[in-house]
């Protein structure tokens, strides 16, 4: 099985929801049961039953018929959006080379073998924490943003799972120096080229 989002970040979207796939007959009636209420409604409407009623626990997860047509209008042009995406994550990464090879950030790195969504454009700063640089954005106007907490150092890591700072080093030191720059189809140069002059601009000011 396999997950899509389409919550309004994602590179499709329609606000909430998301897609599950997956190759196994069994394993697709079975979610189609619990997407609808526990119900073989989607057996009825294939003409499977003559009826349909409640056969197993489940809940409601059928997305509206007004957020499927939104959605599908992008999945009509997922390519170009996915395109669109790519030339403003590869121009990034080539404009902000300079500030790379002075030690001051250290750039994202493709597998050669993996094929990227282009979903994100992370930087890391060579020093120990974001916060610095992204206030200095965030003066600027451009809305940079760090990452997530990582999991063992939320209160229910920390509750929960007995996890303490310190328990993943690598993972402490990459979620605290991560940066996220702006990226969606419709950024223009003009606006991209001023989101990577305050980047510079931000490292000449230390």
């Amino acid at each position: 099985m396999g997950c899509y989002s389409f919550h309004i970040t994602k590179n499709l979207t329609c606000g909430e929801g998301g897609a599950l796939v997956t190759n196994d007959d069994e394993l697709a009636r079975h979610c189609e049961i619990i997407r609808e209420k526990g119900t073989n409604r989607s057996q009825f409407l294939r003409g499977e039953v003559d009826k349909y009623t409640w056969v197993d626990i489940g809940s409601s997860y059928v997305l509206s018929d007004l957020l499927v047509a939104v959605l599908l209008v992008q999945v009509k042009k997922m390519d170009e959006i996915i395109e669109k995406r790519r030339g403003v994550w590869q121009r990034y990464q080539e404009s902000l080379r300079d500030l790379e090879n002075s030690g001051k950030v250290i750039l994202p790195r493709l597998d050669p073998k993996a094929e990227s969504s282009w979903h994100i454009y992370a930087l890391r700063t060579a020093g120990e924490t974001n916060d610095r640089l992204i206030a200095s954005l965030r003066q600027k106007g451009v809305g940079a943003a760090f990452h997530f907490v990582p999991l063992h150092l939320s209160p229910y890591g920390r509750d929960h799972l007995g996890c303490r700072p310190g328990d993943l080093p690598v993972t402490e030191r990459v979620s605290s120096s991560l940066v996220r720059l702006p990226i969606y189809p419709a950024l223009a140069p003009e606006e991209q080229d001023y989101v990577i002059q305050a980047l510079y601009e931000a490292h000449d000011e230390e």
